[in-house]
């Protein structure tokens, strides 16, 4: 269900000042009981909250458990992505496995003028590593899967969607692209990362109450 944004600031203040009457909400936000009184009838019919005569209006903390599971979910991955380690195929295998460790990441994104065209992993570093070549003349392009046959999200995918796609296609992570860029230009511009770090720390957010 979506509320509108009064709806959201009521629920807020019952949360942070429960027990609450009606004239106490309708002090803080700046409006009429009487204008306010469809808002009430509706969260307290969805649920959200309980009004108890002479005291005033609490939080269903039950629903309020899954009100926070559900806008963790609905988040645009924008919110919570983390920044990508971008670097261009021309580095040297040996730059790259540098990189990796100093940034303490599971994959580098290849780009050029910022539009995803590869990535690597560490598996793919390692596998490279294993041969008798110079890693410090061997461009890291020769060991990136390519693009079209990466997975990719745009920064208004849902954090249960690229959730979705991380289990579905079992990576570590997924490039995020420009959405406004894609859809003006066609480019695919990376700016962050969505990992299974990422997620674990989402779902962390869901579980904390329960620490």
């Amino acid at each position: 269900m979506e509320f509108s944004q009064r709806q959201k600031e009521i629920i807020t203040i019952v949360k942070a000042e429960q027990p609450i009457t009606a004239e106490k909400i309708a002090e803080i936000v700046g409006y009429s009981k009487a204008t306010l009184r469809p808002d009430f009838s509706l969260l307290t019919m969805s649920g959200i909250l309980t009004a108890k005569p002479k005291v005033g209006y609490l939080i269903n903390e039950e629903f309020s458990d899954s009100l926070v599971v559900d806008q963790i979910a609905r988040q645009k991955i924008e919110h919570v992505m983390a920044v990508a380690v971008n670097i261009p195929k021309e580095l040297s295998i040996q730059d790259a496995i540098i990189q990796l460790f100093l940034e303490d990441c599971g994959s580098l994104y290849i780009v050029e003028d910022r539009v995803l065209v590869g990535i690597v992993s560490r598996k793919d570093l390692l596998k490279g590593a294993l041969g008798d070549a110079d890693l410090s003349k061997v461009p890291v392009g020769t060991l990136m899967s390519k693009m079209p046959n990466i997975y990719t999200i745009f920064d208004d995918t849902s954090v249960l969607e690229a959730t979705r796609s991380l289990v579905l296609h079992a990576v570590d992570s997924l490039p995020v692209l420009s959405r406004e860029i894609y859809d003006s230009e066609g480019k695919k511009v990376v700016v962050g990362k969505f990992s299974k770090s990422t997620a674990t720390r989402q779902l962390l957010d869901i579980l904390k109450k329960e620490f």
